[in-house]
């Protein structure tokens, strides 16, 4: 009996054809657009992810998100460092900067300072260049990818090149060395990223008595972090939050601000809707224009539940093949751009999620379909 239902299903190529067509979309969208979501909310807290060193980030009670430029006084280093169960405390620039490139272009930076002494906040690839090179004069290390891209100098008027190690440039009237490329996580704000040390950092920016971004903390071993958060924000009354506490603040900032999970969310129902509404119809008529064979088969003493079943395999064996097609093509388009400007990004969630929605797709059309088989009337294949 479900061999014969498979013929029915394979015999009509066109329902059958529109049928996968109609899952394979509805999959696409399902994966693909929370897969792009789940990688622009990824790249809310990247940079905190990336300084993986430090436990506490230590830093102005008013900043909502690791970009925020909301600096505090060096002096608050010190006080820190004075406090209990601290291995070591550092400081860290971070600031967007206008910068002039060779050609007399401007370009807005994305600018690091890691500490002098010891270089905690580094990158963690560097492509071109060496770690000793930041204590080379006015040096800088520049995103690869922005070099070749938002940061490449105009040759003439029909060329250009992408800025390379040992071009100069012009940071606040200073001047700047390339001595280096490196590999940057992707953030949200999307400017070319820079690095650079935090006391050339602090004179590339405008002077002021506040320009420390954040102070990084590792506690002792045996030591509770959110303990010591508590003991920082008592002494100094800055606002002091595990690492993991300070990415959980970025992405929660961003989910609420925007309504980026909203117009995502809209494109994946409508996704689901289209399917549903798509495979149902199409589905539907392919069991009324076969509704002679079952007849024929309720006829010959086959029970409702046999029918059922073969109604069921038919859906099944559509959801199947038109979800494997729908996800091989998310995973084909998030391979292309997952390290794009785009962001893309597909956890293993993603594919029960969209898994899901195909199996409610095709629950919808099966039931519909099963009532129409089984309150059908054997007589009516004598007729006419």
């Amino acid at each position: 009996m479900y061999r014969i239902a498979l013929k029915m299903l394979f015999g009509d190529k066109g329902k059958y054809i529109s049928m996968i067509v109609g899952i394979s979309f509805s999959t696409l969208i399902m994966t693909q657009q929370p897969s792009i979501l789940v990688g622009l909310l990824s790249r809310t807290f990247s940079f905190v992810r990336d300084v993986s060193l430090p436990d506490i980030w230590v830093m102005d009670s008013g900043v909502q998100f690791v970009e925020e430029n909301k600096p505090i006084r060096d002096t608050e280093l010190n006080r820190v460092r004075g406090i209990d169960g601290i291995a070591w405390a550092v400081p860290l620039y971070k600031g967007l900067m206008r910068a002039k490139l060779p050609d007399g272009s401007t370009k807005t930076l994305d600018m690091t300072g890691i500490d002098d002494a010891t270089l905690i906040g580094a990158p963690a690839k560097i492509i071109q260049g060496n770690l000793s090179d930041f204590k080379r004069p006015d040096a800088i290390f520049i995103d690869q990818e922005a070099a070749n891209t938002r940061l490449r100098v105009r040759v003439s008027d029909t060329e250009t090149r992408p800025l390379a190690v040992g071009d100069i440039i012009e940071i606040n009237d200073k001047r700047a060395l390339v001595v280096g490329l490196i590999k940057a996580t992707r953030n949200f704000v999307l400017q070319p990223q820079a690095y650079t040390t935090y006391s050339r950092a602090l004179a590339y920016s405008p002077p002021g008595r506040r320009q420390m971004s954040y102070v990084l903390v590792k506690v002792k071993g045996g030591e509770d972090p959110k303990q010591i958060c508590t003991r920082i924000t008592q002494k100094t009354g800055l606002r002091a939050q595990t690492a993991g506490d300070f990415a959980d603040a970025n992405l929660n900032y961003w989910m609420k601000s925007t309504g980026i999970p909203i117009n995502f969310g809209i494109s994946v129902l409508l996704g689901f809707i289209v399917g549903t509404a798509v495979v149902g119809q199409t589905f539907f008529n392919f069991v009324s224009e076969n509704i002679k064979h079952y007849a024929v088969l309720k006829a010959m003493g086959l029970r409702n539940a046999i029918l059922a079943k073969m109604v069921m395999l038919q859906a099944c064996v559509v959801g199947v093949i038109g979800y494997g097609i729908g996800v091989g093509l998310a995973s084909l388009f998030a391979l292309k751009f997952h390290d794009s400007v785009l962001a893309v990004r597909m956890p293993p969630i993603l594919l029960l999620f969209s898994g899901l929605g195909v199996l409610l797709i095709i629950l919808t059309a099966a039931i519909i379909s099963v009532r129409r088989v089984t309150r059908l009337d054997p007589a009516v294949v004598f007729r006419g």
